[in-house]
């Protein structure tokens, strides 16, 4: 049982050597990644070690029972424990999405429904600034293109959390996320107080930890520069200091006007730029990977509707796991982690079944 943990158990050993390196941490985004598997080993080298020592005790008590009862009523506490610990083990050893670590881009844009749309992706920017918040992340607004009543077209928010292991990463939560979030209310724009449906897409891509990770040829980038317009498409700079940039070989095109700074733009931009050029290359990679490996989560469709936030009933519903909570407010106030934990625990539930089917 558990044979892969011997490989695993030196690898974290390895790991823990090249910690003791201090060449290592000259190197910010290699440390960055050594730092993120080391958390993620130890956590199943703890787990391997309660198993061993649950399975010792039980054989012990096995042994002493015999002549002892009150070693023999240890036995089925023992075995339950053991066999939770196995359990608890067995999950950590589920292949863990190599990006889960790392941290996001997310851009919410404007969908179906005009203003409404645009003033419901400005409530899903508040969702999750209060939710980064409850998680201690850091958060980082890159872009914003502002509606005339006071929403957002498009919004582009980095995303940064503070921990090295990878269960606790912003993807490992966030990637759920991307797709169409379709809302169901009375706009502020109705005046006959009729019940509007519209929808907002949320795109999330996981951050490049260095600029070279992603190699890009300067010559494939085509740059533009013209000025920061605001709702209504007024200029509201003197300077021509907003910066679009398309990558020819993928298409990939990013605009950024938040910055005064034309320099601060670009550089906003290729973080963008490069988030989405990592997503296509595993995209790529996904595709070529067995279908029964890929999370039935993470490659959804990212046109597909996978939630509704229906505000006369206070009821908030993933079409995805079938979650679904009366309790919208608390939701949009930031309290997103039930809805998240409900993406994790179907995703690993997937992985799991993936593993049986490979047996």
């Amino acid at each position: 049982m558990f044979e892969s943990v011997a490989t695993l158990l030196a690898e974290h050993e390895d790991l823990q050597q090249q910690l003791s390196d201090p060449a290592l941490h000259a190197d910010a985004a290699r440390s960055k990644r050594v730092n993120r598997r080391y958390a993620e080993l130890s956590r199943i080298v703890a787990a391997h070690s309660e198993w061993q020592d649950l399975e010792s005790d039980l054989e012990a008590a096995r042994e002493l029972g015999s002549e002892d009862e009150s070693f023999a009523a240890e036995v089925p506490v023992l075995e339950a424990k053991a066999a939770t610990a196995a359990e608890r083990l067995r999950r950590l050893l589920i292949p863990r999405d190599p990006d889960d670590g790392r941290d996001v881009i997310m851009e919410i844009k404007a969908g179906e429904g005009g203003e409404e749309s645009a003033l419901f992706a400005a409530d899903l920017l508040r969702m999750y600034l209060h939710y980064a918040e409850a998680k201690r992340w850091k958060t980082e607004l890159l872009d914003r293109t502002e509606s005339d009543l006071g929403g957002y077209k498009d919004v582009q928010l980095a995303i940064k959390g503070s921990s090295s292991d990878p269960a606790q990463g912003v993807w490992a939560h966030l990637k759920y996320e991307g797709g169409v979030h379709r809302v169901q209310r009375v706009p502020a724009t109705e005046s006959q107080g009729r019940i509007h449906t519209s929808a907002a897409g949320v795109l999330v891509f996981p951050e490049v930890d260095a600029p070279e990770e992603v190699g890009i040829n300067p010559n494939d980038l085509k740059i533009d520069v013209f000025r920061s317009s605001g709702p209504g498409g007024q200029s509201v700079n003197t300077t021509d200091s907003a910066v679009r940039i398309t990558h020819l070989p993928t298409g990939i095109v990013v605009s950024m006007q938040n910055e005064k700074s034309q320099l601060q733009n670009r550089e906003a931009a290729m973080r963008v730029l490069r988030a989405r050029i990592l997503a296509v290359q595993q995209e790529a990679i996904d595709a070529e990977a067995s279908a029964a490996r890929r999370s039935q989560i993470r490659t959804v469709d990212r046109s597909e509707r996978i939630r509704t936030y229906n505000y006369p009933e206070n009821r908030i519903a993933d079409h995805r796991t079938g979650y679904k909570a009366y309790n919208l407010d608390q939701v949009m106030d930031g309290a997103l982690e039930p809805i998240v934990q409900s993406a994790i625990a179907a995703d690993e539930e997937a992985r799991l079944r993936s593993l049986g089917d490979d047996a």
